[in-house]
């Protein structure tokens, strides 16, 4: 079995204001204080660490790549999110995860927030299976593409545009904390839940590519996919 996920996450302004020597009082500044100070310059790249979870979505599917079952959070109260996404993760005992970016991000987030909010995670997230860099059981689209660095690293939406499918059409990530100020954390759910039917069309594809997938499976999988896509963009 395989989680393909995604997680949306805001600035942890709490966590910031204790580390920036002299924060600024208005949180908008106070963001591009920390992108100098603790990011690469921009808000938009704060390191997973000064970040919190407001949402997730997984989608389980099973070795040949049919999906399974969906599960999904959202909400302020991020320990028990943590807990329901450590709970979903223990239904299969030996998983893999398919992800874009999830090593460089979704991952050490969630280490960092159970960290903080003093939870233990599966055993399955630190086995060797899951932490060594090359596992076929930790799928990370970004290394997958750009053979482990070796080349540059593709965008999502990039990707989508190469296939020929329409991705983040809901919202852009730098758009979540706007939207969670405005309550809307149904909708944040909503766009992460694109975000991962997204990933899981392009893992297809790249299965397909590299002759893991023969083309009738693969057909009825990308068709399948793309109508519930279509779905959630509607629905938007």
């Amino acid at each position: 079995m395989f989680f393909v996920f995604d997680v949306e996450t805001i600035p942890d302004f709490d966590l910031i204001r204790k580390v920036l020597k002299d924060p600024n009082d208005d949180n908008t500044k106070m963001l591009l204080q920390a992108g100098d100070e603790l990011g690469r310059g921009s808000s938009d790249f704060l390191p997973p660490l000064y970040h919190q979870m407001v949402s997730w979505v997984g989608l389980w599917i099973d070795n040949l790549g049919s999906p399974v079952q969906k599960a999904s959070w959202h909400g302020e109260n991020e320990e028990e999110g943590l807990q329901q996404l450590f709970n979903s993760l223990k239904t299969y005992k030996d998983f893999g995860l398919i992800h874009h970016n999830g090593r460089g991000f979704d991952l050490p987030l969630l280490t960092y927030r159970a960290l903080k909010h003093d939870l233990q995670m599966p055993a399955r997230l630190n086995q060797y299976e899951i932490r060594y860099r090359y596992s076929k059981h930790n799928v990370d689209l970004i290394d997958e593409f750009s053979n482990y660095g070796a080349s540059s690293w593709p965008q999502l939406k990039h990707l989508g545009y190469l296939i020929d499918i329409p991705v983040k059409q809901t919202g852009e990530g730098n758009e979540v904390l706007s939207m969670y100020q405005e309550g809307e954390l149904e909708a944040i759910e909503h766009y992460c839940h694109e975000d991962v039917m997204a990933t899981y069309i392009v893992w297809l594809h790249l299965k397909f590519t590299t002759g893991d997938i023969q083309r009738d499976h693969f057909e009825n999988l990308k068709d399948r996919a793309h109508k519930k896509l279509e779905e959630l963009q509607a629905d938007s």
